[in-house]
């Protein structure tokens, strides 16, 4: 994934609480926070429990900074809940769920109006093109198929089991401009459901040129898909060092 996202710029973002504020007083608070709660599934969880789990669910779109960071968790979440005084063990009902939150948030607004974080926000979409440029250009593509399977182990025959499918399209993935598995989950879920398509877990052996075959077929049924439905990422990191303004524009590196 990392190497998808050195093409996009990062933009630092410093979140001071007014778009939370805004968005806790719009329309369209009340009914998020419902559709969180029934999200959340903390069987014996305590209120607490909920409310953090609830900030984690906010985006910087809401004007909430990652409430899995360290930084946010100590100087913003923790501190915002230590104001709320006893009750945070409470098992949790969705009317004191929502009661007891609109309390929190309006805390962290104060608490980031205080002392703002510091957000590197970069965005990367798989679309598909990627795998469509390199099923274009053939030179590529058989370089790059040759590649992925120089690691595949083959059996005395030379063929090659279909359970290596994966492994295969795992190394070539930067190249047809897809993240690694286990890197993006819905990711994951569409080159898991193109690998079983055809059949990748059955052990069936296959000869080398056939192995290549199914894999520019799994990389298709990907590109088609995301084609259909993209994929977009959203990476947000806290910077703990000051920046000169609000909104600034920073080069992606080079690869």
């Amino acid at each position: 994934m990392a190497a998808g996202l050195k093409r996009d710029p990062v933009v630092i973002l410093r979140i001071d609480g007014e778009d939370l504020r805004e968005f806790v007083k719009s329309p369209s608070f009340e009914p998020e926070l419902v559709s969180i709660f029934s999200e959340i599934e903390l069987p014996n969880g305590s209120l607490k429990d909920y409310i953090v789990k609830a900030f984690e669910k906010l985006t910087v779109d809401d004007g909430m900074p990652p409430a899995t960071d360290p930084w946010v968790i100590s100087n913003i979440v923790e501190p915002a809940l230590e104001s709320l005084g006893g009750g945070l063990e409470q098992q949790v009902t969705q009317e004191i769920f929502l009661s007891e939150f609109a309390k929190a948030v309006e805390n962290v607004v104060q608490l980031l109006h205080e002392q703002p974080a510091i957000v590197a926000h970069s965005q990367n979409t798989f679309d598909g093109s990627g795998i469509r440029r390199l099923l274009s250009n053939k030179f590529e593509l058989e370089k790059t198929l040759d590649s992925a399977i120089k690691s595949v182990p083959k059996d005395r025959h030379g063929k090659i089991s279909k359970e290596y499918l994966g492994p295969a399209l795992d190394s070539l993935a930067a190249f047809a401009g897809l993240p690694p598995l286990g890197a993006v989950d819905q990711m994951d879920s569409i080159m898991t459901e193109a690998l079983k398509m055809f059949d990748a877990g059955d052990g069936k052996t296959v000869k080398e040129e056939e192995f290549k075959k199914l894999l520019r077929e799994v990389i298709g049924s990907i590109m088609l898909q995301l084609e259909g439905n993209p994929v977009s990422v959203s990476i947000n990191s806290v910077v703990h060092e000051p920046v000169a303004s609000s909104s600034t524009l920073l080069q992606p590196s080079s690869p």
